[in-house]
């Protein structure tokens, strides 16, 4: 298992094959996205790297966080995530992976926070086809109609469809292919959608159902230590 990357959503647009065929994209930024610490077997029972990306204030920060940052010798970070990894691929703290962690052709896992609807009605939230349009119905046509049965049960079951809170949800979508990368820029662009909004994050993984992209660096494309101290100074 590889380590996955912290990106934020740009956007969408599209690109070109050299067939003139246009491809759809989402196009995910990798922003100063480096390895923060090390989970390991001996210490905390399995092997984990932990990476942050983006840039956040000091001053939002709580004291235990700036004691976590200055131990691995990073700048603060805007977001956190932990990625389970073989223990052969483990990256040095301080590493900054960069775009072409993934490879043009990969299918890839992409996770986010879904955009929130608000309180919506049962047709729109899950595509009910709503009463009739006459015969005896009156200012309900939208509604979701009898939720109940007759005195035995004599309640509505847990679960049942109906109008309420919509999106604002934790949502992978799988088997995405990574259309083209941009290294320089620390773009990966995503055919088809993902989930979240614009500026939000998600997180990108290896297909878990798919097998391993014959290219795909190991343990992954990443500049050393040495490499992020020298571009920063």
């Amino acid at each position: 298992m590889r380590s996955g990357v912290i990106a934020q959503k740009v956007g969408m647009t599209r690109i070109f094959t050299d067939n003139g065929e246009h491809v759809p994209v989402t196009v995910l930024k990798l922003e100063n996205l480096q390895v923060l610490s090390h989970r390991t077997v001996e210490k905390n029972g399995y092997t984990a790297i932990q990476v942050g990306g983006g840039t956040r204030k000091v001053s939002r920060l709580t004291k235990a966080d700036r004691g976590n940052f200055a131990k691995a010798e990073v700048e603060p970070k805007r977001k956190l995530a932990e990625f389970r990894v073989s223990p052969d691929n483990l990256i040095e703290v301080g590493a900054e992976i960069t775009a072409d962690h993934f490879v043009p052709g990969q299918f890839v896992d992409v996770t986010g926070t879904s955009q929130g609807k608000g309180f919506q009605g049962a047709m729109k939230r899950w595509n009910f086809g709503g009463l009739r349009a006459t015969h005896g119905v009156s200012v309900s046509h939208r509604s979701h109609g009898s939720t109940g049965q007759r005195q035995d049960p004599g309640k509505v079951f847990k679960g049942k469809k109906m109008a309420g809170h919509m999106g604002d949800d934790r949502i992978t979508t799988q088997n995405l292919v990574v259309a083209k990368i941009d290294k320089d820029r620390g773009l990966v662009m995503i055919r088809g959608a993902v989930p979240g909004s614009k500026g939000g994050w998600v997180v990108v993984r290896d297909a878990v159902k798919k097998a391993a992209h014959k290219d795909t660096p190991k343990p992954g494309a990443f500049k050393p230590r040495a490499e992020t101290k020298k571009e920063s100074a």
